[in-house]
């Protein structure tokens, strides 16, 4: 039964497991341009979040050497995105990372399906077997079994972490290392928030805490959205990965604070009216950012046909805080809540605090709305009627019915 495992994970994380994770990350790298990663939802979305936000934005290959590209599949059903991907394979030495607990989800088993073919008609079987990796249940289910018959590296999925807690685990950890990533920093982020979240029950003493009710204080008073806002491109995905910890969690029972999310000030020219002056409905989370890692200055134009010779001198950073404060004091006024949350800058440790900060508050949240922050029953009506319209076996009656609906 999935469950708290989670929350232990930080400190049951052992030397030898993040080694035996390194070692296989190496190998990859080491016969690889390309690493697919197949998943979806948890399974993919926290190793990219981490990776995008750890990466030279034009180039994951300008700012991590040697390391290989890593792509994602298995988390749409779309064909063109999947013939492009096999287009890009294809003309480039790659491996496959699949992980899923079940190896049946759909999406997951039909990219993997083709990748495998593809695998074993470029490398034969033993080939395709040295660049599989699959990351799954440690006894059960259909990929559990075809790692055994097929001879593939595993790695286990702890059976009581679900897959949006599942970040600090194989999951997200193997990929992120295959990216050139500090892996070990990261959970020693996680331990951190841990330590800081065990400090004290305390609400205005415990960051995790007053974040869970602060948020679910504003859904009481009628704040329905909460908008996780970002100034930095980087963290495009880590709201992506947030928006589904936070919507599988709390979203039951005809309940749960709608999570939405935009990147300013990109945003502030496309959704800024709304947030501005359209239903006081929302609140917003500000994930801000003290610092950056390089700095670049307004240079000086004698023509000056902008007008923007008043900022000759300023960093981008410094008139993207000012950006940044301004719009807080503009939605404050035009009544959205801001909450805001500060990290020092954007490495690995501060992005395992606040993948353990985001984790631990989404479940005190859930329980504080009396759901059960663990399971997703919700998402099984869709994938009931895509079987049923697909003809899958033992979907008859139900496929019956849809049809009289159409």
């Amino acid at each position: 039964m999935v469950g708290l495992a989670w929350l232990d994970l930080p400190e049951d994380i052992d030397e030898g497991y993040l080694k035996e994770i390194g070692e296989t990350a190496r190998h990859l790298r080491a016969i690889s341009e390309v690493v697919v990663v197949v998943g979806i939802g948890g399974s993919y979305l926290g190793a990219k979040a981490v990776i995008d936000a750890l990466s030279h934005h034009f180039s994951q290959l300008k700012i991590n050497g040697q390391a290989p590209t890593v792509l994602y599949a298995g988390h749409n059903i779309c064909s063109d995105y999947h013939a492009d991907l096999l287009e890009i394979v294809n003309e480039r030495e790659y491996s496959v990372v699949v992980i899923s607990k079940s190896g049946t989800t759909t999406e997951p088993a039909i990219a993997f399906r083709m990748l495998k073919q593809n695998l074993e008609e470029r490398y034969g079987k033993s080939g395709a077997k040295d660049r599989i990796i699959a990351i799954t249940d440690p006894k059960s289910g259909a990929l559990r079994k075809m790692a055994e018959n097929e001879g593939y590296k595993t790695f286990a999925i702890p059976a009581d972490v679900g897959g949006r807690y599942s970040v600090l685990t194989a999951v997200g950890l193997l990929p992120i290392a295959i990216a050139g990533f500090d892996i070990g920093q990261l959970v020693k982020g996680a331990k951190a928030m841990k330590e800081i979240s065990e400090n004290s029950t305390n609400i205005h003493e415990n960051v995790v805490l007053m974040y869970a009710t602060a948020r679910n204080a504003l859904y009481r008073s009628g704040k329905k959205i909460e908008i996780l806002v970002n100034y930095h491109p980087r963290l495009q995905y880590f709201a992506e990965w947030w928006k589904q910890l936070y919507g599988e969690s709390e979203g039951k029972d005809k309940k749960g604070i709608f999570p939405a999310s935009v990147g300013f000030t990109t945003d502030l020219h496309s959704m800024g009216q709304w947030i501005q002056d359209g239903e006081r409905s929302i609140f917003e989370t500000i994930l801000s950012v003290k610092n950056t890692q390089k700095r670049i200055d307004i240079p000086y134009d004698g023509d000056n046909l902008d007008k923007m010779n008043y900022l000759v001198g300023k960093s981008l950073q410094e008139v993207n805080k000012q950006a940044e404060l301004g719009t807080l004091l503009a939605h404050v006024e035009g009544g959205v809540p801001n909450l805001i949350l500060e990290i020092p800058q954007i490495n690995e440790f501060y992005l395992g605090q606040l993948i353990y900060f985001f984790e631990k508050a989404c479940a005190i949240s859930g329980y504080i709305l009396e759901v059960n922050p663990f399971d997703q029953p919700g998402v099984e009506a869709y994938k009931n009627n895509m079987f049923a319209l697909l003809g899958k076996e033992g979907y008859e009656k139900l496929a019956q019915e849809l049809k009289s609906k159409l």
